[in-house]
């Protein structure tokens, strides 16, 4: 069972609750892109820069942005969900800690 008193540290820090819940969101979206960019690396390893329309050298060199900056877009336009699992479990956490 769980007390329903609250104690006078926890209404204090309340006011800072979003900011925390909004670095724990952030911290959890990173997590997920840094994950998905692991994913899609193997995906672009195989495929060849040469031809006419190859960027040679420099696309081998700048491909790890690229694929970086797809995996937070893919996070920005919702993700698959890892950042929510993450969260929940960050929340969690939180209050066993306190």
């Amino acid at each position: 069972m769980s007390d329903l008193s609250v104690s006078p540290d926890l209404l204090a820090a309340a006011p800072q609750r979003p900011q925390v819940n909004a670095r724990m969101r952030e911290t959890a979206e990173a997590f997920e892109a840094s994950f998905l960019s692991q994913m899609l690396k193997p995906m672009f390893e195989g495929l060849s820069t040469d031809g006419p329309f190859g960027g040679g050298q420099a696309e081998n060199t700048w491909r790890s942005f690229m694929i970086d900056a797809m995996a937070k877009q893919t996070v920005r336009a919702g993700g698959i969900g890892l950042a929510d699992q993450v969260m929940s479990e960050m929340l969690k956490m939180q209050e066993l800690s306190q």
